[in-house]
């Protein structure tokens, strides 16, 4: 069975971070009385928030252990990877990804099944990991020994000595993020990038946490976006576009 270290750990919490990418969300895209898929749902995190705007919502993820405890408050959740999805083609009109491709066996595979679920005219929303932010988030490996703590400049080393590090989860450039959507059916709309929430800092130390939100949140207007934590991608799926390629 796979760890929480490749995995990942899920949003166990609701903070201002997570707010805030929600909303993010909801300005590009409809969501409310949608049918709704969270794809690496967790403990449901986000799947309880849908569900204050449509009844329809779904989430898979590939942990039994979080869908069970999800499911003791939420329904419609699975066990599946993101591989190969239980569901009908077009079943949903927005598809959502929160930090999970990274994590997957197959990245292109999951935004292919993200597509194949998607009717026309919906859309698939991903957040992941950006290769020029400056700290790689989920730990490393020294040797065989696991490091879990924020390490610099790992996710500018080059790709056969960033795997030896981190072995257990990708980041993107900007043009394989996009990459993954090439011969899709599917058309990016929106490519973005976001800083860090700073909720931890803003729990303990609430004028820095505001300081830094002020400061880095402008920067996602600035050509300094690059160096965010995170891209944010929104495409559109429109199965005629691609019998006109």
């Amino acid at each position: 069975m796979a760890t929480w270290i490749e995995l990942g750990h899920p949003s166990y919490v609701w903070r201002q971070g997570q707010d805030r990418r929600l909303a993010l969300v909801r300005a590009c895209v409809p969501l409310e009385g949608r049918a709704i898929l969270d794809v690496g749902c967790g403990i449901g995190t986000y799947v309880r928030k849908f569900r204050e705007l449509s009844d329809d919502v779904h989430g898979v993820d590939i942990d039994p252990a979080r869908v069970a405890r999800a499911s003791a408050e939420l329904p419609h959740l699975q066990v599946s990877p993101a591989e190969s999805l239980p569901y009908p083609d077009q079943r949903f009109d927005v598809v959502f990804l929160n930090e999970v491709i990274e994590h997957v066996r197959d990245d292109r595979q999951a935004i292919a099944e993200a597509v194949r679920v998607t009717r026309d005219g919906g859309h698939i929303v991903v957040y992941a990991p950006n290769r020029l932010y400056p700290f790689e988030t989920h730990g490393i490996y020294i040797g065989s020994r696991f490091v879990f703590r924020l390490v610099p400049f790992v996710n500018y080393l080059p790709d056969a000595l960033r795997r030896v590090f981190a072995p257990h989860v990708r980041a993107y450039t900007a043009r394989q993020i996009r990459s993954l959507f090439a011969g899709q059916s599917a058309t990016i709309r929106l490519h973005s990038y976001v800083y860090p929430g700073f909720d931890n800092i803003a729990a303990t130390r609430p004028k820095l946490g505001s300081l830094l939100r002020f400061v880095f949140h402008r920067l996602e207007h600035t050509p300094l976006r690059v160096f965010a934590l995170s891209h944010f991608v929104v495409a559109r799926v429109d199965r005629a576009s691609l019998v006109g390629r």
